[in-house]
Parts: C-alpha cells; structure tokens; sequence
C-alpha cells in the first residue's frame, strides 16, 4: 500500500525549471527518487532508465517534457514516466508530492521506490476480428507489440520466428558473448502470456498478400488484417575457398552461435581470428582477448573507417590493442585452409599479401543482408537491389496494404540532419525497436502522427561508444574534441557545415544532448564547434521539427 516519505535534507521544492535533483527517501534503505522541474511544476521519478541502469540526473530534461537517459538514448516522458523512445521497456514510477510541515514528502510503495521502475499491465484477452502478425523476434517485434497494447489494441498478436526462444537482448551475443537465455529474454514469457501474445517457433517460406496469409514451414497458415516484417538480417559469409567446406568458423547472430563460439574457445589459449573490423568483429575480439590470442583482419586502414572515420577508427583499434588484439589492416583475404591435426577444420586463414595466420577458430563479423528470402517467390513485392523493403515514414511496405516493414529489413526515408528524405537502411537495435514502437502505434491509433526518432546505437570497444544521427548523404568533415589520445572524445560529423552525426566516448550526455538538438533541427554547426560552442551549454526549444 502506497503511504506518504520524507525526502532527506530537502525543506521545499526550491528547483529552477530544467534543474534534476536526486534525493535520498527518508525510512527506505537505499531509496531515492528523482526530482525535476519544467514548465513551473516539479515531478518525483525513479532515478535510474529502466534499460541498462543510467542515472537519469545525468541526462537531458527538454522543455517539451523528455527525460532522456544519458547512454543509450531511451527517454521517457516527465508527467507520466511512460516510455517514449526505445531502448527502455519499462516505465518509471511517478510519485505524488507533497509540502507539509517544513519538509518535502512523497507517496508511494516501497517496493516500487527500490525497483526504480513501475510494472507493466498490459493483461489482455484478446477478442474481435482484427489479427496482427508479426514475422520476426527481435527488437522491432517487441516495440511492436508493446505499443500495441500500451495504445490500447485488443486483437489478437502472433509472433512468428524460427528462433526458439521469445526475444533477447542481441547486442548482449557479441558484446559479451552471453548465451544464459534467461538473463537475455527481454521480457519473462508470463508478459506474453499475460498480454494475450501467440509465440509460434516455426519459419515463415511465404506470404499472400492477396489473401492476407503466411505460410510457415511446417505447413500451417496464418491470417493477418495487418502484417509487421520483422525479420532482421542474415549474417554474411566469405564465398572463399575452404569457408564453406571446413568446420569452427563462425557467424554471429543468435544464442546458439555463441554456444558454438564458446564450445570451441573451451578453456581458452586459443588462436582466434575475426574477419571484419566493424561493430561485431571488434566487439566479438574484445570479448575473447582476455583468455586468448585474437587477431581482427580488416580491409580498411583503421577500424570502422568507413562510419567512423580513420581518425576515430584509429582510437579504437588503440584501446582494443591495449586488450591484447592484434590488427591486419589493408588485407584481403584470400582462403582458409584446414587443421594439420582435423583435416575438417579450419586451421589457417591465408591472407592475399601472402600472410597465413594460424587459427583454431574463426569468426566472421562481414556484415548482414536483408533477411527476406521468403519473399523472393513472391509477385506482389518488389525487393530493393540489397533485398530489403522500400517503405514511407509509418514504415509501410510500398505498393502493399496494411504492411509493414521494420528493422534490418526496411528502408525509408530519413529525415534527420543531411537526410533530406533519403532512402536508407540503418542496422541498428535502437532503431528497429523504435520503428516498432512507432508501427504499433499508427495500428493501435491509425490518426497518430508518424513518430519522430534520431538513430542511436552504442558498441563495447575498450569503452562505450555513443552515436547518433546518420551519414545517409556522406560526410566530408569531422571536429574532434576532448582528450582523443585517451579515448574521451566528441566526434562531429558534417556534410558542408551541417553536422549530421556525433559519436562520443566518455563524455555523456553529449550525444544524448546533441540527439535533442537534431530533433529540433538546433543542432550546432560546423563552424559553430570551430568556434568552441559547447552543444551541452546550447538551449534546448520546445519545437520538433524532423
């Protein structure tokens, strides 16, 4: 039951509009709560994104009522702690406030004090004519099926995906090479359960659109009156010689790979190498350099040059090497070749300079395609030249009704810095759940606006990389800022003076902060940051303008 607690050394609520304060509850071991004033009225919070943890005292408060964490980008709203952009899933709790006897006081529970999060109840028995399905498990899937039913939507929901659990926190595979699925799933099944959600484990071969249908692999049919794909990527492999024939080489993308990967590290001391040196191969050879001796092959002069740039790329590949990697650069690969002592094993990887590096095991992180080949036999669907699906703003397949595309699979227009509508792709974990949470709500309320979202994603790399916006139009600058040559940096950049992304590592909230700026199309120049502006000391306006 909900009763009435001091908050400590607090004697009114004396916050400046756009102050956060965090305050300790007097009576609750280890109890806080978050206080922040906008708009003349002060708000009680949990204190912490329901997502990975953040201090949101740390983060961006806007004029409009955004609470944004300071990592990751998810953000929730002030007056009722709901959840407006992802990654979070769950709500923050919200307390009443109250001034009474030279003290500040809040009303609420205990246990919802120290959890820093309110429960969902999304209870529902669905009925009525309606039917979403939805093909795919990932992280669009759940922001679809959670704004569906947080927007009111009681019709039934089927989840479709070959993979056999419900969906998992993928970037935790190559960040940390995890494979506990219970510390994975984003949500217990008693959520599905309780919220009238059908997981079927099957793969989806082809859909009707005429007849609304999907066929599934075990023969069984599924009627839609709305249709989410969801069906992420496919991971890439070398058409080389031996990487097809040969066994322990590697690709990344679900739960049992990583218990392949660590079945055949076992004890550790193992020659590992990683083809790839973007996102997954430099995550994947942090995770394994502590018991073992890593080598990433990549074809550009610097990690991720071809995102972040050579200058960046350069200050990763400095902070993976203080871990023990070994890097081969500029190299192309050109076979593998077996194990002297398991001819059906990998055991060398043969470079085209004429380099060979011994292997016991190899990981491919060359990228995904468009997972979409249950649509080829399809007439009424035109794939894009990279498989994926041409889509609008709401994410609506075009030339097809009430479908929809998200994720890895969809392309659309962007609308961001430098994006002028631009048709791109974007890979991201944060942005597919996004466009979930934004598909889910125009079926739950189909006069909603279309939800306006900049990209973000994040990477382990010896220290945590933040990003957001996108280079869809190229860029041709980048401002550096901070302490690079110790890994605490703010990276601009920018298409003429226009700055159309930012990564940071050990500076938040500054991309966060910068995150908001580009939403509001406030976002600093170029020549601006030449000119020592500070995003973090620019306001904030109230208008969004993508």
């Amino acid at each position: 039951m909900a009763q009435e607690y001091k908050l400590k050394d607090i004697s009114s609520l004396d916050l400046k509009n756009g102050e956060k304060r965090e305050v300790e509850v007097d009576g609750i071991e280890g109890g806080k709560v978050l206080l922040a004033k906008m708009n003349d009225k002060t708000h009680a919070l949990s204190t912490n994104c329901t997502h990975y943890g953040a201090p949101l005292k740390n983060g961006v408060l806007t004029p409009d009522g955004r609470l944004t964490c300071p990592w990751h980008g998810a953000c929730f709203n002030l007056t009722t702690g709901d959840v407006e952009d992802a990654p979070a899933l769950d709500p923050l709790a919200k307390f009443d406030i109250l001034e009474k006897n030279g003290g500040v006081y809040i009303k609420g529970e205990e246990a919802t004090i120290k959890a820093s999060r309110r429960s969902l109840n999304h209870k529902c028995s669905p009925q009525g004519p309606e039917k979403v399905v939805i093909v795919g498990g990932g992280s669009g899937t759940v922001g679809t099926v959670q704004a569906l039913r947080e927007n009111g939507y009681k019709s039934p929901i089927t989840i479709i995906s070959r993979e056999p659990y419900l969906p998992i926190d993928r970037t935790k595979l190559s960040k940390a090479l995890m494979k506990d699925v219970s510390k994975l799933l984003l949500r217990p099944e008693e959520y599905y359960t309780s919220a009238g959600i059908e997981k079927v484990t099957d793969e989806v071969t082809s859909v009707d659109f005429s007849k609304k249908s999907v066929s599934t692999k075990s023969g069984k049919s599924y009627p839609y009156t709305k249709l989410v794909l969801a069906s992420g990527g496919t991971p890439k492999k070398l058409p080389l010689p031996g990487f097809k024939e040969l066994n322990k080489i590697f690709v990344l993308r679900t739960i049992q790979d990583v218990e392949a990967i660590l079945s055949a590290v076992g004890d550790g001391k193992k020659k590992i190498v990683i083809i790839g040196s973007s996102f997954i191969g430099m995550e994947v050879g942090n995770t394994l350099s502590k018991e073992n001796d890593v080598t990433i092959v990549g074809m550009e002069k610097q990690p991720m040059e071809r995102v972040m740039g050579e200058e960046v790329g350069k200050i990763f590949r400095g902070l993976i090497e203080k871990n023990g990697v070994t890097f081969k650069m500029e190299a192309g690969v050109d076979k593998a070749t077996p194990s002297k002592s398991n001819s059906e094993d990998v055991g060398a990887i043969h470079l085209k300079d004429g380099s060979v590096l011994d292997a016991d095991l190899v990981v491919l992180g060359v990228g995904v395609a468009p997972a979409t080949e249950y649509l080829k036999g399809s007439g009424d669907v035109k794939l894009m030249d990279d498989g994926s699906l041409k889509c609008n703003e709401l994410f609506e397949v075009q030339g097809l009704k009430d479908v929809y595309a998200i994720g890895d699979i969809s392309t659309y227009p962007y609308h961001g810095p430098g994006g002028n509508g631009s048709l791109t792709r974007i890979e991201h974990w944060d942005v597919a759940q996004n466009a979930g949470r934004s598909v889910g709500l125009q079926i739950a309320q189909p006069t909603s606006k279309p939800k306006s979202f900049i990209p973000v994603f994040w990477s382990a790399l010896g220290s945590q990389l933040r990003y957001c916006g996108n280079t869809v139009n190229g860029w041709d600058d980048l401002v550096l800022k901070g302490q690079p040559e110790e890994g605490k940096f703010a990276a601009y950049y920018a298409k003429g003076d226009e700055v159309v992304a930012v990564a940071s590592m050990q500076m938040d909230p500054i991309m966060t902060k910068c995150a908001e700026l580009m939403r509001r199309g406030k976002m600093a120049s170029k020549s601006d940051l030449q000119n020592g502006v500070n995003p973090l000391e620019l306001s904030l306006p109230a208008e969004v303008k993508i």
